[in-house]
């Protein structure tokens, strides 16, 4: 779907080489309906909203340090219970994985099948954020080694999320920039 009319947000965004939860990441584990609430109103602002792309940006951040410290609960902030993550299709091709994760325990077993493929030493650098107002792309750098064969790589990840009422209900991985771009209507 072409994204010729629609708002479009893009910003740098990067992340800290080492954190932990934050105080935010912590109520928002104890308190799920507060994330619910604030994410509908959230999800209502276009993109060009100040107050949007603040929360999105935060967001944005805090899931890739939560993603490169393992912490999957706080990963999954802002995600629908039975939300789907499709990895690229490299990697569904070659067998490493799955066509499709569901929910929270779909994640757990992504998360371990990429552990399994990449090591447990695997960060990914976020490069860049867009936000569609529906979809936001996540575009990341992938400096890693491979577990078996020790060739270390350099590639590029991204993701789109497709989002409902504010929170991701889908999520969709892309080993090169350009294609992650062009299923949303973009060019890099």
């Amino acid at each position: 779907m072409p994204q010729e009319n629609a708002e479009i947000v893009r910003k740098p965004l990067r992340v800290r080489e080492r954190s932990s939860r934050t105080l935010g990441e912590r109520l928002s584990l104890r308190f799920p309906w507060l994330v619910h609430a604030s994410a509908r109103l959230i999800g209502r602002l276009p993109p060009s909203s100040r107050v949007r792309q603040a929360v999105i940006w935060r967001g944005g951040r805090q899931r890739m340090e939560a993603f490169n410290r393992r912490d999957i609960d706080a990963a999954l902030i802002g995600s629908t219970p039975d939300f789907e993550y499709r990895p690229a299709r490299e990697f569904v091709e070659m067998g490493f994985m799955e066509p499709c994760y569901r929910g929270p325990a779909g994640f757990r077993q992504y998360m371990s099948a990429w552990s399994d493929v990449w090591g447990a030493g695997l960060r990914t650098e976020p490069v860049e954020l867009v936000d569609l107002g529906d979809r936001i792309v996540l575009l990341a750098d992938l400096p890693t080694t491979g577990t078996a064969s020790g060739v270390p790589v350099t590639g590029k990840i991204a993701t789109v999320s497709t989002l409902e009422q504010g929170r991701v209900i889908g999520v969709d991985m892309y080993m090169d920039h350009a294609e992650a771009l062009g299923a949303v209507g973009l060019r890099e």
